[in-house]
């Protein structure tokens, strides 16, 4: 078998599935706009989470989903409660002043705590490691290829949220969201909590 192209296209679908809109976009570019700091360290902890749920998908992810169900079930509903807290916190301090010099300091740890969060109680990532992506990973692949699965899935997780998160904290965009910081922080609010309501809604 070559594992090269097996690589390949496990590649192509992570970014196409990184790379759609989500809690994820969310979360990295509205906290890089009051910090790039901490929109990095965001990103860092999205990439962490994207590793450990390839991980997880290596060990076995859609045979446990399959005979524990209620596993889905928690997560679905502690995502949802996750992203819905998120959004109302954003909607209530949505007429705010941003405080920048306050979010520059902020740590950077609890800003990658908060993005590894996000992702990992997202339902949309069980789905997708736990059926798309580990049924893309031959059954008796060699251990060098799971390794190579896992650092690749951070590796590509990792450049494109830094890469929102440098987007969004540049001067010129930076400027441009914080003058209109009331109007996006409450549709981010709103969308945030609109998609736990729908996690909760089983969609």
């Amino acid at each position: 078998m070559n594992y090269f192209n097996v690589l390949l296209a496990l590649s192509g679908v992570l970014l196409l599935s990184i790379a759609s809109p989500g809690p994820n976009f969310v979360i990295v570019t509205s906290t890089a706009v009051a910090s790039r700091r901490a929109g990095l360290a965001t990103g860092l902890g999205l990439a962490a989470a994207s590793g450990t749920w390839a991980w997880i998908a290596m060990a076995g992810l859609s045979l446990i989903v399959a005979h524990v169900a209620w596993i889905g079930t928690v997560l679905r509903i502690a995502g949802a409660g996750y992203l819905i807290w998120l959004g109302a916190k954003m909607l209530m301090s949505a007429r705010q002043p941003l405080q920048v010099a306050a979010q520059a300091g902020a740590s950077g740890w609890a800003a990658a705590k908060k993005g590894y969060l996000v992702s990992m109680t997202n339902p949309k990532a069980i789905a997708f490691y736990g059926s798309i992506f580990a049924l893309m990973v031959p059954a008796a692949a060699p251990r060098w290829l799971e390794v190579a699965v896992v650092v690749i899935a951070i590796l590509i997780s990792c450049v494109w949220y830094c890469t929102m998160a440098l987007l969004a904290s540049h001067p010129a965009v930076r400027e441009f969201l914080i003058r209109r910081k009331a109007a996006l922080d409450s549709v981010v609010g709103v969308v945030l909590i609109g998609l736990g309501g729908r996690m909760l809604a089983g969609r």
